[in-house]
């Protein structure tokens, strides 16, 4: 139990004592690149200086610097790191176990103020999983109970500190809208507004409209001060009062930052994108998974769509393959799409986060092009919540998240051997392998 103990602490450390090394300079040759931005180099090298991609190209093309550290990577394919577009790393753990659980705050269904950032606990065992499997970003989310949930962050799945891991908060707003937003079977057991799909509309519209209000009241303008007589003072002179609840909703309503709207069905979809059109909002619609009569109209709204869970079961009325070949159906009619590793039993679950390359290659079996699965995970994801000149792809100039494995990153049976995060190379451990090697022994 000793020796456990010690290797979690090492863990714990770990970070902290390698970022504040820095990385080096690398150059990683002899590898299958898989660059996702601009096609496949079968013998390249890649360099990595300063924590980012200094270069890429055919080996002969780059020039190796002197005095780097070279790993070769014969044998081997080498990617960007994978990234989750929706996540709850950090705001669980067990999650049967109440007291470590931050997924959403309950007391209201409309809470824009919530900030996941503020609950993020970067310590989790989980990311370590994921990290394994070639993960090194990911969107944190709250959980769905709540017609608005709160605003997500964008992570990093390695760094010294929780701070190092947020790389962006309030990246984007969580929305969800179906049978599980209804407030049915509330305090005694009896219905709370909003109990119907009409209600949460209702709810929705009312919550922009005081927005748009609150906005036009801060923008307009102000009397003199000096000229106003203080005995005649009436209510709409004093200074607005500060609402939290609204203040948070203002970028999205700008257009500003995205939406993120959670949303299984056909005829929900339909509903909720006239509230988005109506107001103008930044789309990205999620989950989708029983839409497959829609798809033509989400193909005319241009909005990015992430898929998941892609493992459901088809309803009574569609074919067996409804919700396996629906990334390549969106992408037929050429949506922007990504793919998260929510599952079934989820809707969210990072316990299976490192999946998240399976349920690509599982599309692709069912027809979604291999180019466009790969771009799910990655540089779309990245696109969609605006670090696409940062992450998702091997460019010079971007983060050297790099992974290196020892086949197909969507097949099964791929190990991954290394993972690189700002250039530094992270240690494959994890709390499986630990006990995995406590055990055999």
């Amino acid at each position: 139990m000793r020796q456990v103990f010690s290797f979690a602490l090492l863990l714990a450390a770990g970070p902290a004592v390698l970022m504040a090394a820095g990385p080096k300079t690398i150059a990683i040759t002899g590898g299958k690149l898989l660059t996702v931005s601009h096609g496949t180099i079968e013998n390249g090298v890649l360099v990595i200086a300063d924590g980012k991609i200094a270069a890429v190209g055919e080996a002969g093309t780059v020039q190796v610097p002197a005095g780097a550290e070279i790993v070769d990577a014969r044998g081997l394919t080498v990617y960007p790191g994978l990234i989750d577009p929706e996540s709850n790393f950090g705001l669980t753990e067990i999650s049967a176990d109440e007291a470590n659980n931050d997924l959403s705050e309950r007391s209201d269904e409309i809470m824009p103020h919530m900030h996941v950032g503020d609950a993020f606990h970067g310590e989790t065992e989980l990311i370590p999983v994921a990290r394994l499997n070639g993960i090194t970003n990911a969107v944190v989310a709250p959980a769905t109970d709540d017609s608005i949930a709160g605003q997500d962050i964008f992570i990093q799945l390695y760094g010294a500190d929780r701070e190092q891991m947020i790389l962006g908060r309030d990246v984007a707003l969580a929305m969800n809208y179906g049978a599980d937003q209804r407030r049915r079977g509330g305090r005694g057991g009896h219905s709370e507004y909003p109990s119907t799909r009409m209600g949460l509309i209702t709810q929705l519209r009312q919550t922009f409209l005081d927005v748009q209000d609150y906005m036009a009241k801060q923008s307009a303008p102000k009397k003199d001060d000096a000229k106003k007589d203080d005995t005649k003072k009436d209510e709409k002179d004093k200074p607005q009062k500060r609402d939290l609840k609204l203040e948070a909703l203002i970028p999205y309503l700008k257009g500003e930052r995205p939406v993120v709207i959670g949303v299984y069905e056909g005829y929900d979809v339909e509903n909720i994108m006239a509230l988005a059109n109506e107001f103008h909002l930044k789309v990205i619609l999620n989950h989708v998974t029983h839409s497959q009569d829609v798809l033509d109209k989400i193909a005319a709204w241009k909005v990015p769509v992430i898929v998941g869970p892609i493992y459901d079961f088809p309803k009574a009325n569609e074919r067996y393959d409804a919700v396996y070949t629906l990334p390549a159906e969106l992408a037929k009619r050429g949506v922007k799409i990504a793919i998260s590793s929510a599952d079934a039993g989820g809707p969210v679950s990072s316990h299976s986060a490192r999946n998240l390359p399976y349920a690509a290659g599982f599309a692709v079996a069912y027809g979604l092009p291999y180019d466009e699965a790969l771009k799910a995970i990655t540089l779309n994801v990245a696109e969609m919540f605006g670090f696409g000149d940062k992450l998702g792809s091997l460019d010079a100039g971007k983060m050297a998240n790099v992974v290196l494995a020892n086949g197909d990153p969507l097949d099964v049976r791929t190990e991954v051997k290394q993972v690189y995060v700002q250039g530094v190379a992270v240690p494959m451990v994890s709390r499986q392998t630990i006990l995995r090697d406590e055990y055999s022994k």
